[in-house]
């Protein structure tokens, strides 16, 4: 019998699954600044396609294949790609490379970048009006005071939607690593590179978190949602 608090390592499953990449869709481009650090912003178009990011400028253009990009964070209008290049004059660590954006990136185009990019992302850009299995109000606990808004637990992830900037999520089963319920008014999140932690203002239902822990199993094993494991 499971406990009413429980956790499941996503990372300790080998074989999860990704989602595939999307079909073909218009480009998508917007104005946009490449912020570097000590040095003045440079002004470009950054530019999303079927193959990959690009960002054209006067002072300096380059194009990152999707399977180049280790990651991505988006929220509004900021994004920031990290990506397997290393780091100038033998600095630690990955490369990043952070953009703010002449207009937000749109829900679905977030969603299409996701897919392409197939591994653990941060999307702060969430679909509204998808198919949602409930949905519960909540409180997103953090040291600046948190916002308010509304978990939207779905089969193929969780969303979190607020009106405050740059807190709002997206989480496919695959960017999760572990999922805490340690009573019916909490619910822990730990996702890739963030862990994130909910007061709900309505009880979680038992059978509603043992459904959601299934799904993220079933994901690890590749295993239908509801399927029994057999010992």
């Amino acid at each position: 019998m499971r406990s009413h608090l429980k956790f499941f390592s996503g990372a300790a499953i080998c074989g999860i699954i990704f989602a595939m990449p999307a079909g073909s869709a218009a480009p998508w481009q917007s104005p946009a600044k490449w912020h570097r650090t000590l040095k003045k912003a440079v002004p470009g178009i950054l530019r999303l396609d079927d193959d990959g990011v690009e960002f054209r400028s006067s002072k300096f253009s380059h194009r990152w294949n999707y399977i180049e990009i280790h990651t991505f964070d988006v929220s509004g209008r900021e994004l920031t790609l990290l990506t397997y290049q290393n780091r100038p004059w033998h600095a630690p660590g990955e490369r990043p490379f952070r953009f703010t954006l002449g207009q937000p990136m749109p829900s679905e185009v977030a969603a299409q970048f996701t897919e392409r990019v197939e591994k653990p992302v941060r999307n702060g850009a969430p679909i509204s009006g998808t198919v949602a299995i409930a949905e519960i109000p909540a409180h997103h606990r953090a040291w600046s005071g948190g916002s308010n808004g509304m978990l939207r637990l779905k089969d193929d992830g969780i969303d979190y939607v607020t009106e405050s900037e740059h807190d709002s999520r997206s989480w496919r089963w695959a960017d999760i690593q572990t999922i805490g319920n340690p009573n019916p008014y909490e619910l822990r999140v730990t996702a890739f590179r963030e862990i994130v932690e909910f007061d709900l203002k309505r009880p979680l239902p038992r059978e509603l978190f043992e459904r959601m822990w299934d799904r993220l199993y079933a994901v690890g094993l590749n295993l239908s949602p509801g399927e029994e494991v057999r010992q």
